[in-house]
């Protein structure tokens, strides 16, 4: 069946290219995204498989392959959202919405799984066990889609998770892992700081919010120098600063944004504290009112242990010419909500190679410039179909 298996794949990896060109052309928001699982629903019509759509808060989808044999249930994940971005490839199918594109590579993702998803339905008399298909939404935007999943009750039934994500941190050929912490959480902040507004040449008069939030952009970043372990990571990142006005007029409200980053939950908590602490200390000290809005939204992403020497040990005993090295990939800050299935179900999220041929730089995910190699596409869809081989000892 493994030998049936990938010689389907190469047979289908023009079909994956085909795909993912036509979703690239055709990206959609976050949870805004009906016509691209409309047309992951119309793919699996008419095949022996159970598919349910609108699962969790979006338009999640998930497929259901039972196997000729009892035996373990595993989840297949990959997310079919685009981000709020101009395109500026020059690509021939580029993006059609003006302002939308697929900069992550969830256009890719879709693509091989549809058609992994599809050799395997056609050989699942062969196979001893379920496999679950998890088409997800909105992974770009919180809460996302994975966590509305979970807890949807869909995936209880599952032993084990499985994802990847493209990256250009090499080329199409590399598969990245790690095990452990993988990507770091992620939380959100909003404070609203309201003081006295008045005239520019009497400061005493009035109450500067400016100058309030200024300090705290300051002195927020004192969390990560002096309050978190210096073997810890962490990062605060203030994002958006509204405070324009007139020259000669003092505001009397401004509003931050920042974002944070962290590799375990005990970070994400202290981070938490300090920085309510900080704004509590900025109403003492300026005398303003701080309205501070806090949410931790992604967890950090924890790959199983064993699970990873499993997969590990799988991808480096593969003999397919597709697949040219594993190699262990550096913990990153980027967060990712495939850590919400990794919180319930013990999972393994790895990378794909994909810079484009030729380039010695490549844009990197979110860039409006972004692509990939499109032989990523296979060898995604062959190391997904390698781990599930070892997975279920399908030789």
């Amino acid at each position: 069946m493994k030998a049936q298996l990938m010689k389907m794949l190469e047979e289908r990896k023009e079909e994956m290219i085909k795909i993912r060109r036509f979703l690239h052309e055709n990206p959609e928001l976050s949870f805004k995204e009906e016509k691209t699982a409309q047309y992951i629903i119309d793919f699996y019509k008419g095949k022996d498989v159970e598919v349910k759509t609108e699962v969790g808060n979006g338009q999640g989808i998930i497929v259901t392959i039972k196997g000729g044999k009892p035996g373990k249930t595993i989840g297949l994940r990959a997310d079919f959202d685009a981000l709020p971005i101009v395109e500026e490839t020059d690509l021939p199918f580029k993006s059609k919405n003006e302002g939308v594109m697929h900069a992550c590579g969830h256009d890719a993702h879709t693509a091989y799984l549809l058609v992994l998803a599809d050799c395997l339905i056609q050989l699942k008399e062969s196979l001893s066990g379920t496999i679950k298909i998890i088409h997800q939404h909105a992974e770009e935007v919180p809460p996302g889609g994975a966590k509305s999943i979970v807890e949807s009750g869909e995936l209880n039934d599952l032993d084990n998770i499985f994802g990847i994500h493209v990256l250009p941190m090499g080329p199409a050929g590399q598969v990245g892992y790690r095990g452990g912490y993988v990507m770091a959480g992620r939380s959100f902040f909003k404070l609203g700081i309201q003081g006295t507004g008045g005239h520019g040449s009497s400061p005493h008069l009035a109450n500067d919010a400016v100058v309030a939030g200024a300090h705290f952009v300051t002195a927020v970043q004192t969390v990560i120098s002096r309050r978190l372990n210096p073997f810890d990571m962490g990062v605060i990142t203030i994002g958006s600063f509204d405070g324009k006005g007139t020259f000669n007029v003092i505001r009397d409200r401004v509003e931050l944004e920042g974002d944070i980053r962290y590799m375990t939950v005990e970070t994400q908590k202290l981070i938490d504290e300090e920085v309510h602490r900080v704004a509590s200390g900025i109403e003492v000290e300026f005398g303003v009112k701080c309205e501070l809005t806090y949410t931790a939204d992604y967890p950090p992403l924890y790959n199983d242990p064993e699970v990873t020497e499993m997969v590990k040990a799988s991808l480096e005993s593969m003999n397919e010419p597709e697949i040219k090295e594993v190699k262990e990939y550096p913990m990153m800050s980027s967060s990712e909500d495939f850590s919400y299935y990794a919180e319930k179900i013990p999972g393994f999220f790895f990378y794909i190679g994909c810079t484009p041929k030729g380039v010695e730089k490549p844009y990197f995910n979110h860039h409006p410039k972004f692509d990939i190699d499109e032989d990523a596409l296979l060898v995604a869809a062959k190391s997904v179909a390698q781990v599930v081989c070892s997975y279920y000892e399908i030789d």
